[in-house]
């Protein structure tokens, strides 16, 4: 079951990140740069290091991406005070806006996927998906604990 379950939530995950790409190309955007907008809304004045490993990027390839943001005027860097050689992120104005542009888009395609399932079940799938993701990352969190621990 935990195979077939692993693809489920896969395949959900790659239906949606496809239908949403194509809905935010008519606003011009692509996937790697809502997903860097998206996640510093969430998290603004992070430095690019933590945003790479949140974002599972190499360090490389996101200072490449925010150099395009920042170029488009979407991104703005800031020294970061504790770390000289350190830049911390910060949306412009024109980021929140696209970012707010952003989200009445997910939030249709979500209730579009969520059409005919109750009120009372959406509840629960969503407090089931919630204590998945706990376990998920409890596990990640121990299993990188044990792999330190092995190091030294």
């Amino acid at each position: 079951m935990s195979d077939n379950m692993g693809f489920l939530v896969g395949d959900i995950s790659r239906l949606i990140r496809r239908t949403f790409d194509e809905r935010a190309k008519a606003i011009g955007i692509t996937r790697p740069q809502w997903r860097v907008l998206t996640w510093l809304q969430r998290h603004e004045g992070i430095n690019q290091s933590a945003l790479a490993d949140m974002l599972e990027l190499d360090a490389m390839a996101l200072c490449r991406m925010v150099d395009r943001l920042q170029a488009a005027d979407m991104v703005e860097r800031r020294a970061d005070p504790a770390d000289r050689r350190a830049w911390k992120l910060y949306l412009t104005s024109k980021g929140i806006a696209l970012t707010e542009q952003l989200q009445p888009i997910g939030e249709e395609l979500l209730q579009e996927a969520l059409v005919d399932i109750s009120p009372e079940d959406q509840d629960k799938m969503y407090h089931l998906l919630e204590r998945f993701r706990t376990n998920l990352q409890s596990i990640d969190e121990d299993d990188s604990r044990a792999k330190r621990t092995a190091r030294g």
